[in-house]
């Protein structure tokens, strides 16, 4: 403990001396910007004929890398603009009737616009020219993994419970892990899962649980990243999933309607329309469900799992000349939801209520001052609550909780294009006011003679608190390109201070080689993260009081992780049908983050581990289109072990306390050895298409708290929930569901079409347990058997 001490002194000492309020000026006074904290790219089109007068010709823009494929018609002066698309190589097409088809291929690997002018030839009489381009299935200049969920993927998608869409198709990636409650864990990282949303980062929970989630209905692409990160990106470094909304469509009026319904007597409906001109795309979308399955329960019986959603959201992309353009939005989203029983806990009426509700406003402005140069501001305000409450029969605890916090954040860079460099230099800032107040009531010590909460802890308790997060950095990062080498290298500062003060230097390195020969791609990426605790009842945890809990003198702050990320990897297309990806990586961390959950209310405190060392394998092998055929299998082996003691967290269960003294080992919580996820769709006919999936889960770590038998597990679980642990491992037996869909195009007119999709999940009812009781994650259960019919209008 005083080692510990000392090195937080230290930091301390060190934090202060650093000009903090340099990086927040300096994103201040940086005038315009370019995509902050996103890799997006910007395609400017113009086409003409061969006496220079424009053509309002069909432009298609294809990727089976970034799984983008988008149709387009020209404005009338022959010109267009792609914007927000993933880094990568396309294939450009453009077609007119008595001209001849155009196409090439366009590297888009930077954030400056790229301008491409095409003048297309006259067509002679009775010539047809067909173009047939290849596939292009690896990208030459990718210098990490990174996975992509195109429109087409996002749109045919099983209908999952409501508010999951998004992290169900993430699950489904190597390396992504789907614990209880819709929480993402990327390569065994816990609460360390950063979501880029038209490029503004959102850095907390964004499980069911937590707050509102991104629906898929109005998402144009997802671009997934587990290393090879750009300094640009900080703080949640675990993994990170940037998000696209819905953008490049022709000029007048757009829209869609979506409508779902499902077991468990699920409905939701997604609302969209845009008005496009050349200069200008207005948007509005409003979504909400109703479901009687919300959270995973812990019981097979579901008690009480109501939840209902809302959502409204508004944007404005405006082009204030050739080089200036402004983005405005809007958004609110709430979520009402009742908390699943145990079974003793239903036998005593007990009902807990929760509601997470989010407002948020973001403004970018980008300035282009030449080909090779472009700058950008952006900022946003976000304002995040959520609520607990629990009725007077609650047990063996009745918990309350109030917390939320408003957050403005700033973001500036200039990005500039020299030679074989793509190079670029900001920073940002973000300040946020934090507040929470929690307390609680004992009902009971002990159910059914086994104890459930230390004796010496207090019956009842009330910690409350507001404290101001402040969190500044600044970046550079170049990318070289040097025939068929690639190089990527950046440094990242960033200083942090909420319950202590710290900063770190955190150098980026990637780099890759493409052998085109054979269609290989060698990779290889060291990042070196600093990543900050989670917020959510972060001040609890950081308490006092909560330090009295246990024994106060052995209480350990909770301070940001450090680690050394290491990938080495490779890409191989075949028969230019499939490709092969393969990476190996290892993570070493300190202060390793996760979460102490307070029985199964779904409230969760931040903690730490002393240090955790993950290492794992992936493969996946991804078909883009074969004929008919489309699909994907992919592969992860993981092992991560951690080591005590631990940091933070609210420890209210008997036996606790040494965890605080320990220096054991251990398997962390996300330690499953063998995750495999498949889909592939089959198109029966040109309006109709059939897809089957299925994920496998080796299974999870167990350990029970001490007192709890068999007996008594199986009066909380029931028999069938208790049959589904192997003891004598201590793991969870393995998970393993098949789904079965199909989808047909019912109407078609135009750029106006009305399409049906059915599926039934977990076709073989298997019982699936995600986790099972335990001193920091409690029970829960996957879905059974349950179907789905989704109907969409699109004009």
């Amino acid at each position: 403990m005083n080692h510990q001490a000392r090195n937080l002194g230290a930091r301390q000492v060190r934090s202060n001396s650093v000009p903090g309020l340099l990086v927040l000026l300096l994103a201040i006074l940086l005038p315009h910007a370019v995509q902050a904290q996103r890799q997006a790219a910007e395609l400017r089109l113009h086409v003409q004929d061969p006496a220079g007068l424009p053509i309002a010709a069909a432009a298609q823009l294809e990727s089976a890398v970034t799984e983008t494929r988008l149709a387009v018609t020209l404005y009338q002066d022959g010109s267009y603009t792609f914007k927000d698309l993933p880094f990568g190589s396309y294939r450009l097409t453009i077609s007119q009737s008595g001209f001849q088809t155009f196409s090439d291929t366009v590297e888009l690997h930077s954030q400056l616009p790229v301008s491409r002018t095409v003048t297309l030839a006259l067509n002679p009489v009775g010539t047809v020219v067909e173009v047939r381009a290849e596939q292009m299935l690896v990208d030459a200049g990718q210098v990490a993994s990174a996975q992509h969920l195109g429109a087409e993927t996002i749109r045919d998608r099983d209908t999952t419970g409501p508010g999951r869409g998004l992290v169900d198709l993430v699950a489904a990636q190597p390396g992504w892990l789907l614990e209880a409650n819709g929480v993402l864990h990327p390569r065994g990282f816990e609460y360390a899962t950063q979501y880029i949303v038209n490029g503004f980062p959102v850095q907390d929970n964004r499980s069911p649980a937590f707050a509102p989630n991104f629906e898929a209905d109005d998402i144009q692409s997802v671009r997934i990243l587990t290393a090879g990160y750009p300094a640009e990106y900080g703080k949640k470094l675990g993994g990170v999933i940037e998000v696209t909304t819905e953008r490049n469509q022709d000029s007048g009026f757009h829209g869609s309607a979506v409508i779902e319904g499902g077991s468990f007597a699920s409905l939701s409906g997604d609302l969209s329309a845009e008005y496009v001109t050349p200069k200008m795309a207005a948007s509005v979308n409003g979504e909400g469900f109703l479901t009687d399955r919300y959270l995973d329960p812990p019981v097979t019986q579901n008690y009480t799992n109501h939840a209902s959603n809302s959502s409204f959201g508004a944007s404005l992309d405006r082009d204030l000349s050739a080089n200036t353009s402004l983005w405005l939005s809007v958004n609110h989203r709430e979520t009402r939801f009742l908390v699943p029983d145990e079974q003793l806990q239903a036998d005593a009426g007990q009902r807990q209520d929760r509601n997470s509700v989010e407002t948020s406003g973001q403004i970018s402005l980008q300035h282009t001052f030449s080909p090779a140069l472009v700058m950008s501001v952006r900022g946003s305000f976000r304002d995040v609550a959520a609520q607990l409450w629990s009725n007077p029969l609650s047990t063996p605890i009745a918990a309350a909780q109030n917390r939320g916090f408003r957050e403005a954040y700033i973001n500036s860079d200039l990005a500039g294009h020299h030679g074989h460099h793509d190079w670029k230099v900001g920073a940002e800032a973000s300040l946020a006011s934090i507040r929470e107040a929690f307390s609680y009531s004992i009902t009971a010590y002990a159910i059914g003679g086994v104890s459930v909460f230390d004796p010496d802890t207090p019956a009842q308790l009330a910690i409350s608190g507001h404290r101001q997060d402040r969190e500044e950095s600044a970046y550079a990062q170049d990318t070289i390109r040097l025939g068929n080498a690639t190089i990527s290298a950046g440094l990242r500062y960033d200083h942090y201070r909420l319950l202590v003060a710290d900063q770190a230097w955190s150098p980026r390195l990637a780099a890759s080689w493409y052998f085109k020969p054979a269609g290989l791609l060698f990779r290889a990426a060291y990042d070196r993260i600093f990543s900050t605790p989670a917020i959510e009842n972060i001040l609890v945890s950081g308490s006092p009081l909560a330090a009295t809990l246990a024994d106060s003198g052995l209480y350990l702050p909770l301070q940001p992780s450090r680690g050394n990320f290491y990938q080495a990897g490779f890409s191989r297309a075949f028969f230019n049908r499939l490709r092969f990806d393969a990476d190996w990586y290892l993570r070493d961390i300190r202060n390793f983050g996760d979460d102490d959950l307070l029985l199964n209310t779904g409230v969760s405190f931040p903690i730490a581990f002393d240090k955790a060392t993950i290492h794992g394998a992936e493969a996946k092998i991804e078909i883009p289109r074969w004929g008919r055929v489309s699909g994907f299998v992919s592969y992860s082996w993981m092992q991560g072990i951690g080591s005590l003691p631990i940091a933070g967290g609210l420890f209210l269960d008997a036996g606790s306390a040494s965890l605080l003294q320990s220096h054991d080992t251990f398997a962390i919580s996300q330690d499953q050895r063998n995750t495999a996820s498949a889909r592939f769709n089959v198109e029966l006919s040109k309006r109709v298409w059939a897809a089957a999936s299925a994920s496998y889960g080796s299974g999870l770590p167990v350990e029970l708290p001490d007192g709890q038998d068999l007996p008594f597990l199986i009066g909380q679980y029931g028999a069938a929930v208790v049959s589904r642990v192997n003891f004598d491992r201590g793991r969870l037996k393995p998970s393993a569901a098949l789904n079965f869909s199909t989808g047909a195009l019912l109407w078609r007119h135009e750029k106006r079409s009305l399409r049906a999709q059915m599926e039934v999940l977990n076709v073989n009812n298997r019982l699936n347990l995600i986790n099972f009781a335990g001193l920091l994650s409690g029970t829960a259960i996957a879905a059974p058997r349950s179907l789905g019919i989704r109907l969409r209008a699109e004009w």
